[in-house]
């Protein structure tokens, strides 16, 4: 490579058909992904890359038509909306496995690249491509360092382990999406031509509702359910048979059951009123069964508005 050059990813993208390239943007764009706010699950899993590695820091980016996003970083600085042409992770996003340069000012490929000669002088990066259920690749998982080093083959075999549950987490969210758009479809197909008020007293007349699980629809009786807990990515409905794990919110959750058995006691629980059978200061006791009681907590936001629905003496 001559000196003071740097070689363009177009190149890269030119080895590519460019309705492969267009399919992969469109794929990605179905993931509404891009220019997201953090979100919990994957700043932890950056955060596992950065410790798994020992770096300062870690991204987890995704590449668009021209620039690299990132949904997730550890340390760094001026890293994200990188022109795609200088991104490291347009490379490892186009690797076989996993890309790692060990020490990038003595590397053909990226010793004049601006992120190497100017002020964040990385010179180690590793990354694994982000790739979907139909091998198509969307970004990368990395991790960078300003010095020179070399992983070890337990090192690289936990990023592949932790690209594969970033991409497990793209599914999740795209899912939950999906959902949500068929339900507001739904909602549109169903809506009665009836104002506000009458509209109300439908839904608080409700008996049932329809969970997802698996490819089918279940129907729960709204009166067989003792209590909804919100876990993580998940929501879980328990009856008195059974759990039942959907992916949806406990707002959603909340609006879709009747407000006069139900009440939201804690941002992680909501019960059925009916069950309740004892509250001891931050402490509600409630039959989750005939023979069996269960103690949740509620949340102090939560404790007046629940003590207003109870007839108190």
């Amino acid at each position: 490579m001559a000196k003071n050059s740097y070689k363009s990813h177009s190149s890269l993208v030119s080895t590519h058909a460019a309705v492969q390239e267009a399919e992969r943007l469109e794929i990605l764009r179905n993931y509404q992904i891009l220019d997201t706010p953090r979100e919990q699950a994957f700043d932890d899993l950056a955060k596992l890359t950065a410790y798994i590695c020992d770096t300062p820091i870690a991204l987890i980016s995704f590449i668009g038509a021209d620039r690299q996003s990132v949904k997730a970083q550890v340390g760094g600085e001026n890293l994200h909306d990188l022109p795609r042409n200088i991104a490291f992770c347009s490379y490892a996003m186009l690797s076989e496995d996993l890309l790692e340069v060990e020490d990038a000012a003595q590397d053909a490929n990226f010793q004049y690249n601006p992120l190497v000669v100017g002020k964040q002088k990385i010179r180690f990066y590793v990354g694994v491509p982000l790739l979907t259920p139909e091998g198509y690749p969307l970004g990368s998982l990395c991790a960078i360092d300003t010095a020179p080093r070399r992983l070890n083959e337990q090192q690289r075999e936990a990023l592949r382990i932790l690209a594969r549950e970033v991409v497990a987490h793209l599914e999740l969210r795209r899912a939950r999406l999906q959902l949500e758009k068929e339900r507001q479809q739904m909602l549109e197909m169903l809506r009665p031509a009836i104002d506000d008020s009458t509209k109300t007293v439908a839904e608080e007349q409700h008996t049932e509702i329809f969970v997802r699980q698996e490819q089918k629809l279940v129907r729960v009786a709204t009166a067989d359910i003792t209590y909804v807990e919100a876990l993580g990515d998940y929501v879980n409905i328990y009856t008195e048979r059974e759990r039942l794990t959907v992916y949806s919110t406990m707002k959603e959750l909340e609006n879709r059951l009747p407000s006069r058995d139900f009440a939201r006691i804690h941002r992680k629980y909501i019960v059925c009123l009916g069950r309740i059978i004892a509250i001891e200061t931050d402490t509600a006791l409630f039959e989750t069964n005939k023979a069996t009681t269960l103690s949740l907590p509620i949340g102090s936001s939560y404790k007046a508005g629940l003590l207003n629905r109870l007839n108190l003496i």
